[in-house]
This record gives structure tokens, C-alpha cells and sequence, in this order.
């Protein structure tokens, strides 16, 4: 009996002690699809006129760098592809000079309509150009967004508020000149075979915006929910006249929560603008979407409120439609969640890891179906707090390419995700073999997977938040046809390592691949059908 009592108890623990170095299994459920994948992409506002102003060679590695889906020789991709590109239609603040009250230049922004009502297309230079280039990359997605309606619009003649009211600066009586602006410059660039599959007309409607001349940041203007809904009406009709299939995009709330909760004039947008029984539903309206687009500013300090304020905007969007969608439309890491817990200055590679955190819990918490970054480029540093941008512009602003801008980690994290999960393909269900909560996986081991309907294949994004290298195993189950590994692209703290193409070094056993993820890291597995 006493032996019996010992190879009983050495049965139970050896086992579990062993167990220590298992990997855990994360199983792909290959055909349980969630939600269609839109675009993921970022702006390019403030900076665009000088930097699409550039010498040929800089502006044009800048442009590869953000739209390029071509690799070289070594296997590198040239760029991070994306599939959006957000548009900034000026408000004309750059002809009003120091006058404007805006006290940095490069965000003062020109208009294409002058005060006498005439219209010139030569405005924006920079800024076309780089949409030019975003064409001639292929991307999918060109999107307009509005800062401020033209000053002449205005009630007082600025780009910004001066009255702290929380109200339109448009004046009452140019709500039809203001769409018919918008929908004169969808016409002017479709001439141009640079067509805007969307326009937003106005931009975190629920800040104040509110400041004295001379002390303001950038353009921008408040708007209620009720000026919201008369200027979409506005716009609808402007495109529908001119049989414009450019969409409008409604809400682009400041953050999250003004689309379900928060109050205010803009607040719960979700139930202003989407539900059908609301006097100002605008789902009836020619050229609107079922896209329900906020920012994600402020809204993931800790992963508690982070993963919560995400479940509870799904939580909404389903309850009034079906075929409402999330599109995370607005973030960098302006507020400070991104110190996540910690104290001093983080690292370009302690940002990138949380802006890829960030992503990963908007797609699977929030089912967010598309993503956009703030901001392509600003002047700033590289190698710390790189919180702003996903290139660095060197204040100096030398001659020299290699000072003239910097690449940050950030651009390399984005595009794990801008460059392989693309327009078209669909989210499906994972799911992982211990006892790890969303949360608590969220400075662990998170996990994305996305399939291709019409090639088969799978991308598998993975987040290494720990600070030591480890295993995991992938199970994909449900496929037709055997998939193989064919892909693996990395992303550390290492000079080297941006979405770099890594050894492959793993073959299915009874169909479970083991792959390793070095510390603090992205990874991308792309999984292809067996020939």
C-alpha cells in the first residue's frame, strides 16, 4: 500500500512539474469567422506640405515607406501597406498668416476655396501629393476629414473657437455651403482618379476647441449632436446631387465612450445616430454607413478599462444593428496609459509593444473592423516616448536622408497589421488552452488571427509583453486543406529587427506548430495551403 500511495503521488506531481515548460496551445478556429476586416491606416495632417515638399528621393522613400506591400531581396518589406490614408481638407488658416491665431505654421492649413468663393486646386501641394503617391501604392482606402469648416464659414472668421460653449463655430446660415464645399472638392479629386471612398465632416465634435487668438494648437470646432445630424443631412444631399458615391462618416468621437455613454452635447452618439427610433437616425440617409467611428485617446490607461470600455461599445453596437461597425478611426499615445503602470520614459520599443497592445484589444475586444494611427509623421525623437508618430522628423531638418527622418518601432508594430491582414479578410475565433483571462493576457501573450476566403491562408499576430522569451503552440483547426508555415516576421528592441523575415524552423506535429517569441516582441506568422 505504501508503494502504491508513492507511485500515485509521483504520478500526479512529476507530471505538473514538467508541465512548467509546456507552451500553451492556442487553437485558430479557422471557419469560425468574426468580423470582416475594412482597412487599417493613418493620417497624415499636420507636416504633410512639408514633408510631400521634400527633394524626390526623401518624399519618395517616405511614401514607400507607408503604402508599399513589395519586399526586397532579402525578404524585407519595403513598407508597412497600408490600406487607408486619411485626407485633412484645410480650413484656410495657412492664407490667414499670423492672423489665423494658430502659433506653430505647419499646423495651419490651406483651403481650396477662397473667400471670394473661387476655387483653387493648386492648395495642399504637399499634402495632394501624398495622396497621389497612396494611389499609385494601391491603397485601398482614401479617406477626407475635416479639422474646420473654411474660416469664411465661421462665425468668427477662425479655424478654432473662441467661445466656450461646446457649439458649431459654422454659422447658422452656411450649413449648405459647407456641403456643398465638401462635396465640390469628392468631385474635383475624383477628377483627378483620386477618389474618397469616405468623408468626415467633422472631428471630436465633443472637445471645446476653445482658446484666444494666439494661443491656438491647430484647427478644429465643437459640434452637438443636433448640428451633426443638419450637417450630414447637408452633405448627403450635396453628394447625392452631384452623384457622388463618396460615403459619410458621422461620429469620429473624441473618445470611445461618447458613442455609448459619456454625456454632454455629443454624447451617446451610438443611440442619437443609429437607432432607427431616434429623430435624428441617419441610416435612411443617401451616401451615410453603418461605420461607427471613435478615437481611442484616453481610454486604455490600465487593461481593466482598457479591455471594459471596448466590450461595452461592442455591447451597444449590437444592440441596435447587426451591421454596425466599429472603426477605430483616431489613436497614438497622447494620453499616458501607454506608461502602462510604469514611471520615467519608455522606450521606442516599450511604445511600439503598447501600441500594438492597444490594436490587438480594439480588434478582438471592440471588433473593430478598421484601424487608423495618429499621426504618420512629427518632429520629435526616435529612440524614446515615441508617443506622437510613426516617423521622427528631425528638427534640424538636414539635407541628409538619414537625419532628415527616423523610423520609429511604431511604424514596424502598425505593420504587422497594415501590411498583412488585409481589406476583405475576416477576424476568426482563437482560443487558448489555460486558464488565462483576456486581461491578464494582455501583459502575457495576446493573439490575433485573420483568414483569406480566397486564398486560404491564415495571419496569426502575436505579442510577446513579457520580458522573456518564450513558446507557444498553434493549432489550426477547421481548415480544408493543410496549411504550412511559410512566413515569420518579427519585430524587437534590436536595430535590425522591424518586421524582419525570421527562420522558420517549425513543422507540424499531429498538426499543433510550436513557434518561439523572443522578449518584448510582435510576431506575425503568415500560414499558407500546401501545394
Amino acid at each position: 500500500m505504501k508503494h502504491l500511495f508513492i507511485y500515485i503521488f509521483c504520478f500526479i506531481i512529476v507530471p505538473a512539474e514538467a508541465q512548467k515548460n509546456v507552451p500553451v496551445i492556442f487553437t485558430i478556429h479557422v471557419n469560425d469567422t468574426l468580423q470582416q476586416m475594412r482597412n487599417i491606416g493613418a493620417s497624415a495632417c499636420w507636416y504633410g506640405e512639408e514633408v510631400g515638399n521634400w527633394p524626390e528621393p526623401d518624399r519618395r522613400r517616405m511614401a514607400e515607406l507607408l503604402f508599399s506591400r513589395k519586399f526586397d531581396k532579402s525578404g524585407r518589406p519595403k513598407g508597412i501597406g497600408l490600406s487607408a490614408f486619411r485626407f485633412n481638407i484645410g480650413a484656410g488658416t495657412a492664407e490667414q498668416g499670423d492672423s489665423s491665431g494658430i502659433r506653430n505654421p505647419a499646423r495651419r492649413v490651406e483651403c481650396f476655396l477662397s473667400p471670394d468663393g473661387t476655387y483653387h486646386w493648386n492648395k495642399q501641394q504637399g499634402y495632394t501629393w501624398l495622396l497621389q503617391q497612396a494611389k499609385h501604392y494601391g491603397v485601398e482606402n482614401l479617406i477626407a476629414f475635416v479639422n474646420s469648416p473654411p474660416v469664411q464659414f465661421t462665425k468668427n472668421g477662425l479655424g478654432y473657437k473662441t467661445e466656450k460653449d461646446y457649439s458649431s463655430n459654422l454659422r447658422d446660415d452656411r450649413y449648405t455651403d459647407y456641403a456643398d464645399f465638401l462635396a465640390e472638392v469628392a468631385a474635383h479629386f475624383d477628377k483627378e482618379h483620386l477618389h474618397f471612398n469616405y468623408i468626415s465632416p467633422v472631428n471630436e465634435p465633443q472637445w471645446d476647441w476653445s482658446n484666444k487668438p494666439g494661443e491656438a494648437t491647430q484647427e478644429g470646432s465643437a459640434w452637438t449632436n443636433a448640428e451633426i445630424y443638419k450637417v450630414v443631412k447637408a452633405l448627403s444631399v450635396a453628394l447625392s446631387t452631384k452623384q457622388l458615391t463618396t460615403r459619410i462618416l458621422v461620429t469620429e468621437a473624441g473618445t470611445l465612450e461618447y458613442l455609448y455613454n459619456a454625456g454632454g452635447k455629443a454624447g451617446k452618439q451610438v443611440q442619437a445616430f443609429f437607432n432607427s427610433a431616434s429623430p435624428m437616425y441617419i441610416g435612411n440617409l443617401p451616401n451615410t454607413t453603418p461605420y461607427v467611428e471613435g478615437h481611442g485617446y484616453f481610454t486604455e490607461t490600465g487593461d481593466t478599462r482598457m479591455t471594459q470600455v471596448r466590450n461595452n461599445l461592442r455591447d451597444t453596437l449590437a444592440a441596435y444593428g447587426h451591421n454596425l461597425e466599429f472603426w477605430q478611426s483616431e489613436y497614438c499615445m497622447l494620453g499616458d496609459g501607454f506608461k502602462d503602470g510604469t514611471k520615467g520614459g519608455r522606450s521606442a520599443m516599450d511604445c511600439a509593444l503598447f501600441l500594438a497592445k492597444v490594436i490587438n484589444t480594439d480588434i478582438t475586444e471592440g471588433n473593430a473592423s478598421a484601424w487608423h494611427y495618429w499621426n504618420s509623421f512629427e518632429p520629435g525623437p526616435a529612440d524614446s516616448n515615441t508617443r506622437y508618430y510613426l516617423v521622427a522628423l528631425n528638427p534640424k531638418r538636414s539635407s541628409d536622408t538619414a537625419r532628415r527622418y527616423t523610423i520609429t518601432k511604431n511604424a514596424w508594430a502598425l505593420g504587422h497589421y497594415s501590411l498583412f491582414v488585409r481589406p476583405g479578410m475576416y477576424r476568426v475565433k482563437t482560443t487558448r488552452n489555460d486558464s488565462t483571462s483576456n486581461i491578464a493576457a494582455e501583459q502575457q501573450i495576446m493573439i490575433s488571427a485573420f483568414t483569406n476566403r480566397q486564398s486560404g491562408g491564415v495571419v496569426v499576430n502575436m505579442i510577446n509583453y513579457t520580458t522573456h522569451d518564450t513558446t507557444a503552440a498553434l493549432a489550426l483547426q477547421g481548415n480544408k486543406l493543410p496549411l504550412m508555415l511559410t512566413g515569420r516576421y518579427v519585430t524587437t528592441y534590436k536595430e535590425q529587427d522591424n518586421l524582419a523575415p525570421y527562420p522558420i524552423n517549425s513543422r507540424p506535429v499531429n498538426g499543433v506548430f510550436t513557434v518561439s517569441l523572443p522578449a518584448r516582441s510582435v510576431s506575425s506568422f503568415i500560414f499558407s495551403r500546401a501545394k
